[in-house]
């Protein structure tokens, strides 16, 4: 069980091929949807489109998001921690300009992922499947 809870929201965006856009942070490994953790009074939505905005300068309105999915898992560059993730679905209304605590964006397939690439559990656990059952 993990001593502290993180509260984040996330956003899936999938290109033509079903490809979902991933992030790796400075100073980490594992590639994870853009997106991270709750402002005092913020909505998962509104964290969401700030989350977006800030890591990968894409802009949103909550209207554009659509719930993918509610869940909890251990989270990927924090020892001890688990995350409680609101992940959304939206369209990439632009190329993903990655800011500079982002080191790395990568296009992953669900079903492709290589060994060279670690996946935060959040992602590999539940939104692959997720998507693969919305298909």
């Amino acid at each position: 069980m993990p001593r502290t809870v993180l509260h984040v929201a996330a956003v899936c965006f999938e290109d033509d091929r079903s490809r979902v856009l991933t992030v790796r942070k400075r100073g980490t490994d594992a590639f994870m949807l853009p997106g991270g953790k709750l402002e005092p009074g913020e909505t998962p939505a509104e964290a969401a489109v700030r989350e977006v905005r800030e890591e990968i300068g894409v802009e949103l309105a909550p209207a554009d998001l659509t719930p993918l999915g509610a869940w909890t898992a251990p989270a990927a560059n924090e020892p001890d921690t688990g995350v409680s993730a609101t992940v959304f679905t939206a369209p990439l209304t632009r190329l993903p300009a990655p800011a500079r605590e982002i080191a790395e964006s990568r296009w992953i397939a669900p079903g492709d992922t290589g060994l060279d690439t670690v996946l935060a559990p959040l992602l590999r656990e539940h939104v692959f499947p997720a998507l693969a059952t919305a298909r």
